[in-house]
């Protein structure tokens, strides 16, 4: 089964897609990414590397089973 994770902030909307896995567990994956960069903007990338997740094509009408936002450090399911 495949994730869709949307990682939203202040200065990216990116959407990942990799192996499912909890909240509880998406939520030590971001942490432990955010730990290893000192630059935000490179959040994502490192994020998908270090957790064999790949970048999709930004698209606002794709249902997401996550969003990571990156302002509050908050992730949550979206109602659709």
């Amino acid at each position: 089964m495949t994730l869709i994770v949307k990682i939203d902030g202040y200065y990216h909307q990116i959407l990942i897609k990799g192996k499912r896995c909890s909240k509880k567990e998406l939520m030590k994956r971001y942490i432990n990414a955010k730990a290893l960069t000192s630059d935000i903007l490179d959040l994502p990338a490192l994020f998908c590397r270090i957790n064999s997740f790949d970048q999709l094509a930004y698209n606002e009408d794709i249902e997401v089973d996550y969003v990571i936002d990156t302002d509050t450090d908050r992730i949550y399911k979206p109602s659709y």
